[in-house]
């Protein structure tokens, strides 16, 4: 995998951060923000089958990715950047809960509302495998 950090970006991908998704469609490319963990060497993103960003990675797997750490009182700017290829997976009860874990709590702090409405539809994952990352700090 290429490699050009000027950081450590597990700095960034442990933090409660969106990561937008890149992908094509034949009407031209589509950005998607999404909640994400990062855990062995790949992304992981949760889905429904009636979304429409698996559905174009199922038509095309290159991907990519990008996560913006900013604080505009601190004058903080890192950016991760990342390029590969995303497939579908079984959804696994144990990473969506560490998934979720970091953006909403443990499950006995979900909104019962968020919970009926988002997180009981949720039935599959995509795991984003980076060929290339490119990490940025533009702190001024």
């Amino acid at each position: 995998m290429k490699t050009e950090c000027e950081f450590d970006i597990s700095d960034v991908l442990t933090k409660p951060l969106f990561a937008h998704l890149a992908t094509t469609s034949p009407d031209g490319p589509r950005e998607s923000p999404i909640w994400f963990l990062w855990e062995d060497n790949a992304l992981w993103f949760v889905s429904t089958t009636a979304s429409s960003f698996p559905k174009r990675i199922q038509n095309d797997s290159r991907c990519a990715v990008g996560i913006i750490d900013f604080d505009a009182n601190a004058r903080h700017l890192l950016h991760v950047g990342f390029r590969g290829n995303a497939t579908l997976a079984e959804l696994d009860n144990d990473r969506l809960e560490r998934l979720l874990h970091r953006y909403i709590g443990t499950p006995t702090e979900w909104d019962n509302d968020f919970k009926k409405n988002i997180i009981d539809n949720l039935d599959l994952m995509i795991k984003f495998t980076p060929t290339s990352i490119v990490a940025r700090d533009q702190s001024y």
